[in-house]
């Protein structure tokens, strides 16, 4: 089969993988000269430990098996199985680690470590803290060079073409015509537009149940030494759903957040990546319309508290950004999925999942489409 993938990032070229690993010949358009999405302004974890149990928890851990497969086949993805430590400096936030490891240790790798396992782990913590909630199983890859290697690999395979720099405006009973007035026939065209719902997105769908996310990020110049896992703070237990219970209940009540931290909805999530900077975030924004410019006040709560448990300054930003990332509606759903035509589906809002889960969700509309 002929297959057209509508969308340059993360989970647009996950579902080219799919076909092409299917034996299909693919065509992925883009309406950007190269995704400037979502998929390219994360932290790039595939982060399994605060997943939901059930559907979201299985298509994690699907991923992350994906994604080691694919790393091995692509070196510049730049895939490492670091893990997560989840640093913890009061007792309330111990009871949440502990409680998590309790309850699902063994499907996420969940161990709680103290301060000297926590920093035998790694190094590079040495602030003041109680201890850590470690994840074994989440990892990382490179957000701002995946598409790229992954794009790479697949032309090897002579099935695949890219078109950069189009955007498709009909869909048709063969396949699509983009805004160059170009014809692309195929016989399954797969929409993976991300946040953009608009144009022919809402011509054919409606408004999707989606809510857009926005959210402010940073890159720090390099550490000087590895960090050798990903690293979050306990503000993280109120963001995902993998902590809820009574001891989230009891922090969230006797350990408000921060004044800074609340109002923008934050958690510490850092990433080393291979240069040796650091990705640094992050924000969460709901109501539209969001601003234009990004606010320096959470970028200075990020660096207390990463400062804090590295025990030094942070290094310097260098880079700062928004993103927009489209969240599914229905918490029961990983991703909405739609057929919006006999010949066409749409694959949108996976929420902060993207990254993670982009290569099981892949997978899976492969098979419900029979390719």
């Amino acid at each position: 089969m002929r297959i057209l993938i509508v969308g340059g990032g993360v989970l647009g070229t996950l579902h080219a993988w799919q076909a092409v690993e299917r034996g299909h010949d693919v065509v992925q358009l883009e309406r950007e000269p190269e995704a400037r999405g979502a998929s390219v302004r994360n932290f790039g974890l595939v982060w399994v430990g605060g997943r939901a149990a059930g559907p979201e928890l299985d298509t994690a851990r699907r991923a992350r098996a994906l994604w080691a497969r694919i790393g091995e086949r692509v070196p510049a993805l730049g895939f490492r199985a670091n893990g997560s430590l989840t640093v913890v400096r009061t007792e309330a936030e111990l009871a949440v680690a502990r409680e998590a490891a309790a309850s699902g240790g063994g499907e996420r790798g969940f161990k709680v470590l103290d301060a000297a396992g926590t920093r035998a782990l790694n190094p590079a913590l040495r602030g003041e803290f109680l201890g850590a909630l470690w994840c074994e199983r989440d990892a990382a890859v490179e957000p701002r060079t995946a598409q790229p290697a992954l794009r790479a690999e697949l032309a090897k395979s002579g099935r695949y073409t890219w078109r950069p720099g189009r955007e498709v405006r009909h869909l048709t009973g063969t396949g699509v015509v983009d805004d160059h007035g170009e014809r692309h026939d195929g016989d399954v065209v797969v929409f993976c537009t991300g946040a953009w719902t608009g144009g022919l997105v809402r011509e054919l769908a409606g408004d999707p149940p989606v809510r857009k996310v926005r959210l402010q990020m940073a890159q720090t110049e390099p550490l000087g030494e590895p960090l050798t896992t990903s690293v979050a703070d306990g503000d993280s237990f109120r963001y995902y759903p993998a902590y809820r219970g009574p001891a989230l209940d009891t922090l969230e009540t006797a350990q408000p957040q921060a004044e800074t931290a609340r109002a923008h909805r934050m958690q510490l999530l850092l990433v080393q990546r291979l240069d040796g900077s650091l990705t640094i975030g992050d924000t969460h924004e709901y109501d539209e319309p969001f601003a234009f410019d990004v606010t320096e006040d959470p970028y200075d709560h990020l660096a207390t508290v990463a400062g804090a448990l590295l025990g030094r300054p942070l290094p310097r930003i260098r880079r700062r950004w928004a993103g927009v990332y489209a969240q599914t509606a229905d918490p029961a759903e990983v991703v909405h999925r739609a057929r919006v035509a006999a010949n066409a589906v749409l694959v949108t809002g996976p929420g902060g999942r993207g990254m993670t889960c982009a290569p099981a969700i892949a997978e899976v509309t492969a098979e419900e489409l029979n390719l």
